[in-house]
């Protein structure tokens, strides 16, 4: 019996294939990334990625069915390693609209009263998860989803609110994809301040287009890990990530797939 004081092991022993959201600047390189985890395949709501030589469904998800029919497929036999969402704010609007299906009359999620809509979206989101944890489950396969990102203002509990990046998504579907996701990464640019006023006030902020991954949550913006990886990688201008992978294979060890699929070129 698997619950039976036996039957012990350890924790890291029932490792799945992760769960990464990497969100960030535009144009940073987040679908070149992505294309350089093991063995891709693109699921695309928008056309970011179609600079890349990487295998992908011919047409762009246009519904919240076309998502599912593609996750149906990849159930059955393929090469793929690694599923990439290109783009989950993209996507949103998919599942919004499938929301207003069950109310006739309704031309848009606004219209539904009390924002009762955005709640009846967390149980499509959360379909979606299923399907996508289904795939690590019974197929190995890594889930990637790419996300642009926006400045909202924060106002924890404790302290003053202030602005920070996060994920590009109405709160309640950012708070379901923050928990599910394993890791979540912020790309960002290098930036040096080299002057400010008697006030403390920037006047000026230089950069050399160096590429950093952050995986630690700053006031600045959102970030998380499970495998203690360091809290920034540096990867500069290095067109396969090498840096990355080489921090999650040195975290996570031997389950971790090698991932390097190709060099990618574009976001």
């Amino acid at each position: 019996m698997p619950f039976d004081l036996n039957s012990i092991v350890s924790a890291r022993s029932t490792y799945r294939p992760q769960r990464f959201i990497l969100y960030g600047v535009q144009g940073i390189g987040k679908t070149s990334c992505a294309a350089t985890f093991a063995a891709p395949i693109v699921l695309r709501t928008e056309d970011g990625a179609c600079a890349l030589d990487i295998p992908t469904f011919p047409e762009i998800a246009a519904t919240y069915t076309d998502v599912e029919n593609a996750i149906k497929a990849l159930h059955g036999e393929h090469p793929f390693r690694t599923l990439v969402l290109d783009s989950i704010d993209w996507l949103e609007p998919l599942v919004w609209a499938r929301v207003c299906q069950d109310h006739p009359n309704i031309k848009s999620i606004e219209d539904i009263s009390y924002g009762k809509g955005y709640v009846e979206a967390d149980n499509w989101w959360r379909r979606l998860q299923g399907g996508f944890d289904s795939l690590r489950f019974n197929k190995g396969m890594q889930i990637v989803i790419i996300a642009h990102a926006e400045v909202k203002t924060y106002s924890p509990p404790d302290d003053e609110k202030y602005d920070r990046y996060q994920p590009k998504l109405h709160k309640r579907a950012f708070a379901l994809w923050q928990e599910w996701a394993d890791e979540v990464f912020f790309f960002n640019y290098r930036k040096t301040v080299t002057a400010r006023d008697d006030k403390g006030q920037t006047f000026r902020a230089v950069g050399s287009g160096d590429r950093i991954i952050y995986t630690q949550e700053r006031p600045a913006f959102l970030a998380k890990n499970r495998w203690s990886l360091p809290d920034e990688i540096t990867i500069g201008h290095d067109r396969t990530w090498k840096p990355l992978h080489d921090a999650l294979r040195a975290a996570i060890g031997e389950p971790y797939p090698y991932p390097f699929a190709q060099e990618a070129k574009h976001d």
